[in-house]
């Protein structure tokens, strides 16, 4: 096993739709991150708990029950929900049916052992940005791409650097908007312990369903047609605004896109405006 391959364990899952779950599990003490990088998390199927109940239940050997295809470790890419401060580490997940990685790890329980790459990647994070300067930050979100918004949330240095944050989140029906309580206490949390705090907006939209104070449209339409700068009191400038996307692939290349329209530029080298991550 690599050097950075380290085995953590599941503390807590939290389920809040057939296909959406959250995870924590241990922090190895020497894990550093930044808030918006991801981690490659592993599993091996055949070591959860739930094939082990199931072969007791059946009364069958462990090997008829996890065959071949199931031994052995799989990894996948997953932004960390939790601030690089806190002392164990949170995870968002989607069930995708077909999914090798996704479809083991619904099966997860408390003290399920899985492996964590200690070596951090990507590049959603604030410190890419030197121009131009924090006044505005954008977080535009679809999905399990809430994630690093979260840990960015999390930590005071957002807190600190920005006037105003609007948070987007966007998702099909209102029970797949997670972790909003969450969301509502972050200005109280993390704000209320500095000086001179930004002002979150939290924006909710659900596109499948009316939902009383969420917006409807999909993100690009919504920015287009002013609705969203117009929600959150906060003009996209080229001068003052950072924007942040992460999501599913289309929603991230068509915002993209509208953002462009509105005269935001890429962000390359540390300038720019726009700064993405597709989230599968």
């Amino acid at each position: 096993m690599s050097d950075n391959i380290q085995t953590v364990t599941v503390l807590s899952k939290t389920t809040w739709t057939p296909n959406l779950f959250s995870f924590t599990v241990s922090r190895p003490d020497s894990f550093k991150f930044t808030a918006g990088q991801f981690v490659r998390l592993g599993v091996n199927p055949s070591q959860l708990q739930y094939y082990k109940q199931q072969a007791e239940v059946s009364g069958a050997a462990m090997e008829e029950v996890a065959d071949e295809a199931l031994n052995e470790d799989i990894f996948r890419a997953y932004s960390i929900v939790s601030s690089p401060f806190d002392e164990v580490l949170e995870f968002f997940s989607i069930v995708i049916p077909d999914g090798a990685f996704t479809s083991q790890l619904q099966h997860l329980q408390v003290g399920d052992e899985l492996l964590l790459n200690t070596m951090p990647f990507g590049f959603l994070t604030l410190a890419r940005y030197q121009k131009p300067l924090p006044k505005d930050l954008w977080l535009l979100a679809t999905g399990t791409g809430l994630a690093p918004f979260l840990s960015m949330l999390q930590d005071l240095k957002t807190w600190e650097d920005y006037e105003h944050i609007v948070l987007a989140y966007s998702a099909r029906s209102l029970e797949e908007l997670a972790y909003i309580e969450k969301i509502q206490s972050l200005q109280e949390d993390f704000g209320s312990l500095v000086e001179s705090p930004a002002k979150l907006t939290f924006i909710p939209i659900v596109t499948r369903e009316p939902v009383e104070g969420a917006l409807t449209e999909r993100l690009p339409k919504l920015l287009l047609d002013g609705t969203l700068q117009e929600r959150a009191g906060v003009a996209l400038d080229i001068d003052s605004t950072h924007a942040m996307l992460c999501g599913n692939p289309d929603m991230v290349e068509d915002t993209k896109e509208a953002l462009k329209t509105l005269g935001l530029v890429m962000n390359r080298r540390g300038e720019g405006n726009i700064a993405v991550e597709n989230y599968w």
